[in-house]
């Protein structure tokens, strides 16, 4: 029998690539041309880029724009000197990045930019991510954001939008993530997290200027396996307050079907928490919000109903494991005494896994009623999708029936 090899997760792969990378479009108006340099550490006494790619057999690099703007149809995509995840301080190198760290690590300022307001914790593990939280403080964040999935936050990578404090670290240290990323680290609270010797410590200072990309053009490269490349814009969502939700309704055979019960202003900044997260999620995906903090995140799935019932069950999972470890310290599979896994299943079964009064997002429409019909049985109070299916009328009296608030957005927010 082959063994693993697990030395091919602690060697560094070489990489081909240049220092330097020029693309350049050619249109009617003439030539425009992007610089990239290469993105390099100083780890060990050595300048090193990224350790490998999505696996240890494939090197990869990072590269920053440099020089250049690029304007499509009059509109500015790219322009150098404006830098995140591809300008990080490298505080502390662990076993230095590699892609997965730094795509993760981008993934969650995608989704921390629409939340300045607040402190804000994201947890990202593989492109999505298993909490998010907008609390009072940013210790309170991180806990919620890490409660929220503390199996699946485990080797994640955390971002935050305030500087972390020394009370922020101490919670961060006891547990394991790969990847920490703030603005900035107050006294005190860097060596805290040093002590976790295999942490990628990451400054990025311009998470402070995060709400100026809440509505930058970026482009998006797709290779294909014969060499061809698909380009898009980045998908910039367009609900970004509460006013700009969409009433409910469509007409059905000669009249006008309307969701009837108004979002109470607590469902309301609910639902546009969960619609701004929303947008972080891979795609097909439903997910559940409450008090601005994830419940349940299902993400990737072919069907609607399917992707509702996996985030449902994911809440009830998680929900156990949250008052076992709060409870008990003890991870909820871990627990052996009786009485604490019944007293742990019956508080689980009451509060519906967290989701009685929860919102239902939803990043495309339902094309039947039996996805929604997912979040009804489990007390939601409100619900949040694009609209456009032939079918809403029957998605709309479902919640009508059981006085559920809902509203469009009329946009889809696939991912993928």
């Amino acid at each position: 029998m082959k063994r693993p090899n697990v030395a091919q997760y602690h060697t560094v792969v070489s990489e081909p690539f240049p220092a330097t990378m020029e693309i350049s479009f050619h249109d009617e108006h003439g030539r425009q041309t992007l610089i990239y340099e290469k993105v390099t550490w100083d780890i060990d006494g050595e300048r090193r880029g990224l350790r490998y790619g999505e696996n240890p057999t494939q090197p990869a690099a990072l590269f920053r724009l440099t020089n250049g703007n690029l304007q499509l149809g009059g509109v500015e995509v790219v322009s150098d000197g404006c830098y995140l995840a591809s300008d990080v301080e490298l505080l502390q190198s662990g076993k230095h990045p590699g892609k997965i760290n730094i795509t993760d690590a981008d993934s969650a300022l995608s989704i921390l930019r629409y939340f300045p307001e607040s402190p804000t914790a994201v947890i990202v593990k593989h492109n999505n991510p298993s909490g998010v939280a907008c609390c009072d403080s940013a210790v309170s964040a991180y806990r919620k954001a890490l409660l929220a999935d503390r199996i699946a936050a485990f080797g994640g990578a955390l971002a935050m939008n305030r500087p972390i404090d020394r009370e922020t670290a101490e919670e961060i240290a006891q547990h394991y993530l790969e990847v920490v990323v703030a603005p900035d680290f107050e006294d005190g609270a860097l060596a805290i997290l040093q002590q976790r010797k295999n942490l990628r410590i990451l400054r990025i200072r311009e998470i402070e200027r995060l709400q100026q990309f809440v509505a930058r053009p970026a482009l998006d490269f797709k290779s294909l396996i014969d060499g061809g490349v698909i380009v898009q814009w980045v998908f910039v969502p367009q609900v970004r307050s509460v006013a700009d939700f969409q009433p409910a309704e469509v007409e059905h055979d000669g009249r006008t079907i309307r969701a009837h019960r108004k979002p109470t202003e607590a469902e309301l900044q609910d639902m546009l928490f969960g619609w701004l997260v929303e947008t972080g999620v891979t795609s097909n995906s439903v997910i559940y919000v409450k008090d601005r903090a994830t419940v349940g995140i299902g993400t990737g799935e072919q069907d609607r109903v399917g992707v509702a019932e996996i985030a449902r069950d994911k809440a009830y999972r998680k929900l156990a494991d949250r008052i076992a470890w709060e409870r008990f310290a003890t991870a909820y599979a871990d627990l052996s005494d009786r009485d604490q896994l019944s007293e742990v299943d019956n508080e689980v079964q009451e509060r519906r896994g967290g989701l009685s009064g929860a919102i239902m997002v939803s990043d495309a429409f339902f094309p039947f009623r039996d996805g929604v019909d997912v979040g009804i049985r489990e007390g939601i109070r409100g619900v949040v999708q694009p609209g456009g299916s032939v079918r809403d009328w029957e998605v709309i009296q479902a919640c009508n029936e059981a006085g559920v608030a809902m509203v469009f957005t009329g946009e889809r927010s696939f991912r993928h």
